[in-house]
């Protein structure tokens, strides 16, 4: 045989395959935190913003239409007003972005009882004023 056989030399087996493989572990990692994690939180944010629409919010849908949402049907659709008596039934999913929220409505009982509150420390106010003006 004119070729002989050569055979590799090895140093320690272990070490050569962990610095065979860290290479490829980086590359992951990095990839991981590049390109993975950002769309996850991205992917989070929107589904939080589609829960909390509400009635009054201006809203851009996946196809370029602006609205205000007119009603919330369900967990899967709302009610948008394109144009005034225009409106049309969409997926929460298609909406893309919020260009204005609306801030919440008080409940009726909450502006009951903030009123009565009200009174109350009027009164009370009242009350002392005219105790430290007349004197006793």
């Amino acid at each position: 045989m004119l070729i002989s056989p050569a055979y590799a030399q090895g140093l320690g087996g272990s070490t050569d395959t962990l610095v065979q493989f860290l290479p490829i572990v980086l590359i992951i990692v990095v990839m991981y935190f590049l390109l993975m994690r950002p769309q996850q939180q991205k992917a989070k944010q929107l589904k939080e913003m589609l829960a909390a629409l509400r009635r009054g919010d201006r809203v851009v849908t996946g196809g370029g239409i602006i609205g205000t949402i007119a009603k919330v049907v369900s967990d899967e659709e709302v009610q948008i007003e394109i144009a005034e008596g225009v409106r049309v039934r969409v997926l929460r999913s298609t909406i893309a972005s919020v260009l204005a929220k609306t801030e919440p409505v008080a409940a009726k009982g909450d502006k009951e009882e903030a009123g009565k509150n009200g009174e109350e420390s009027d009164k009370t106010d009242k009350g002392k004023g005219r105790r430290a003006a007349g004197g006793g």
